[in-house]
């Protein structure tokens, strides 16, 4: 039997102008119900990795204040310009908004923010705490490779995608839960024994740490497996990058995804609007559900649950975001609390900096912008090294199709310079210039292009993005139903495009 951790490996758009320790072992008493399940020898996916592991530096702990030709896009060789797989790429981007076109990037870092607290992600915070893993295992689920529907693969995908139903009572969800951690139900069926009993273990383990704290009485409704296999391998190695790490060994994933902060402890992100008014919560900026009760800011010496009356399972549904009540006044800035409710200014990710620094494309994804994108770019350091990277030839700005709850009213500039106001907040440890005098970086040094599909709902001026130093580029979507939406397909036509007038 193979080792848990063994390696594993067009449509085109028109366009116009313009990441040795021990695993928790399963409860004695504790077995599979005797359903049959293979061992890895059967997998059917190659397990050597077809493309060479891409080695980064480590983070620089020197600043230097970049000079003017730090700003000049580095030229590009046609060969280079017309191949994605030798491009690099960072792609910011929340759960759902990146997932339909991440395919369209071969070598890639994913880097997710950790503050979603919707969804069953809000339950598992409330009872246990640590940071929001929903974004996470949406975007590792969409990133295992793709297999035959009856293959091993497939079936380890269906379980850690499933999600016990909404309109199911307490009782029928502890039920359907039970089957699944005692290894009985029918969607361990076709999962070799070793990857099945890994997974059960962690699931078995988070069923341990919910008993600790039954008083709290978790509910499993809305529920997905894959949050509560993340969550306990969280929880087990107190490292959210270890859990990633399992997770993709598991699914033979070669994906490269990068929590924006490194942290055991739960996130919390809050804005300001233009009136004043201050939302906590992203749940609360993005979609608010009815009759949720306040956060209680109040901190706690356990630490795997520091807001002891976090909100519960508010049952959040996608398609449910286009019914929202506008917000008072248009977002002014985005900023994180700690569990006091004061503002602090956390640390990124290193590997998130060092990526900046190394990579070859910067992509802003479609998606929430506020609560998916800024939270990705309201942290200390992330400007310098946008603004300041020698091997980012293009930092690309995804519009999105129609605008939500947190951007109404906005046009396509109105995206452009939220982006570039976060970065230029204060969050340098130091500030450059002359003497005590900050210095602004230009917003072309943050978004150099906007790619916008035809048919979107946003306005888009291309004179007036021209004229912040930005290129504008439209691209005529596949034929389609309703609203348009990026593809893979479109992704890299039109990405290519843009690299090539780059040579």
């Amino acid at each position: 039997m193979d080792s848990l951790f063994d390696a594993t490996p067009n449509t085109k758009a028109s366009l116009g102008p313009g990441r040795g320790v021990g695993f928790p072992t399963p409860i004695d008493g504790i077995h599979s119900s005797g359903i049959d399940s293979p061992g890895s020898s059967v997998f059917d996916l190659p397990m050597q990795s077809t493309t060479p592991a891409v080695s980064r530096p480590a983070p620089h702990l020197e600043i230097h204040p970049p000079s003017l030709e730090t700003f000049q896009t580095p030229p590009m060789t046609a060969n280079e310009s017309n191949h994605l797989d030798s491009i690099s790429f960072v792609l910011i981007s929340g759960g759902t908004g990146g997932n339909a076109i991440c395919t369209a990037f071969p070598k890639a870092c994913y880097v997710l923010p950790v503050s979603d607290n919707g969804g069953s992600s809000s339950e598992i915070i409330r009872v246990l705490g640590g940071p929001s893993i929903g974004d996470i295992r949406s975007r590792l689920v969409r990133l295992i490779p793709s297999a035959p529907p009856s293959s091993p693969l497939e079936a380890i995908r269906t379980l850690l995608a499933y999600r016990l139903p909404p309109h199911y009572s307490e009782r029928q969800a502890r039920e359907e839960w039970r089957d699944i951690v005692e290894g009985r139900s029918i969607l361990w069926n076709g999962i070799p024994t070793d990857r099945k009993e890994t997974i059960r273990g962690f699931l078995v383990y988070f069923e341990s740490e919910l008993l600790k704290r039954a008083h709290k009485n978790f509910t499993f409704i809305n529920g997905s497996i894959g949050n509560y296999f993340l969550a306990a391998a969280q929880g087990f190695f107190r490292s959210l990058p270890s859990a990633i790490f399992l997770f993709s060994s598991i699914t033979n994933s070669q994906a490269n995804i990068l929590p924006v902060i490194v942290t055991n402890h739960t996130v919390t992100i809050a804005v300001e609007l233009e009136d004043g008014e201050r939302i906590i919560g992203q749940c609360d900026i993005s979609h608010p559900v009815a009759q949720i009760p306040e956060i209680n800011l109040e901190d706690s010496n356990e630490e795997w649950s520091p807001l002891e009356n976090h909100q519960q399972n508010v049952l959040f549904q996608a398609e449910g975001k286009k019914d929202y009540k506008p917000l008072s006044s248009r977002i002014h800035r985005l900023f994180y609390i700690n569990a006091y409710g004061i503002e602090i200014h956390p640390s990124p990710n290193p590997e998130y900096l060092s990526s900046l620094r190394t990579s070859n494309v910067l992509v802003y994804s479609c998606g929430s912008l506020w609560t998916s994108i800024i939270p990705c770019l309201a942290l200390r350091g992330v400007a310098r090294e946008i603004a300041g990277s020698v091997s980012l030839r293009a930092k690309i700005l995804l519009l999105n199709v129609e605008n939500d709850r947190e951007t109404t009213g906005y046009s396509a500039v109105d995206y452009v310079q939220a982006i570039a106001r976060t970065l230029n907040s204060q969050y340098q440890p130091q500030p450059i210039g002359l003497g005590n005098a900050s210095t602004m970086y230009p917003i072309s040094a943050f978004v150099t292009d906007v790619l916008y599909l035809r048919g979107g709902t946003i306005s888009v001026d291309e004179d007036k993005i021209t004229a912040l130093g930005v290129r504008c580029t439209e691209v005529i979507p596949e034929e389609h139903s309703g609203l348009p939406r990026f593809t893979a397909d479109t992704m890299k036509t039109a990405i290519e495009e843009i690299l090539t007038r780059n040579v």
